[in-house]
């Protein structure tokens, strides 16, 4: 099995031999975020390690589209929208929401949390669960709306 450094490495060949500059900056940029955390780290990245890189890198495209469209720059929003797809080609499966929530209400159990003053618990439990396979902003309003029931 192939790890995703490797998998990103072969990709960017792919793409430069079918010229496609949009796709091929994206992920030269991701290989370049990835370098960077390894530098700091001082130590290679194993595949949860270029996971979380990639989270981030997600995260930073859907804030920027937000930014964007906000700012009525569609063109813009269009060219985020392509490199958040590029990326999520190398993230884990997505939880959807009833998953979310299904997870959200076994640690709400577990951690015995009884209203929305036990939000830090929970989320500190939950997310370790949920790195990359979740949207953090998606998780909080879960788990706030199900500690606001509670309390």
């Amino acid at each position: 099995m192939t790890s995703i450094k490797e998998r990103l490495e072969e990709d960017i060949k792919d793409t430069m031999r079918a010229r496609d500059r949009e796709r091929l900056e994206t992920l030269r940029f991701l290989k370049s975020q990835i370098q960077l955390t390894e530098k700091n780290a001082l130590q290679d990245l194993d595949d949860s390690g270029v996971t979380e890189v990639i989270t981030k890198q997600a995260k930073d495209r859907r804030e920027s589209i937000e930014m964007f469209g906000q700012g009525g720059r569609d063109d813009l929003v269009a060219k985020e929208r392509a490199a958040l797809a590029i990326l999520q080609e190398y993230m884990p499966e997505q939880m959807d929401n009833d998953a979310i929530e299904a997870l959200a209400r076994q640690v709400i159990t577990e951690v015995g949390a009884t209203g929305p003053g036990d939000r830090g618990k929970v989320m500190g439990r939950i997310m370790p669960q949920v790195r990359g396979k979740a949207d953090g902003s998606e998780v909080n309003a879960a788990v706030s709306r199900l500690l606001e029931s509670l309390g």
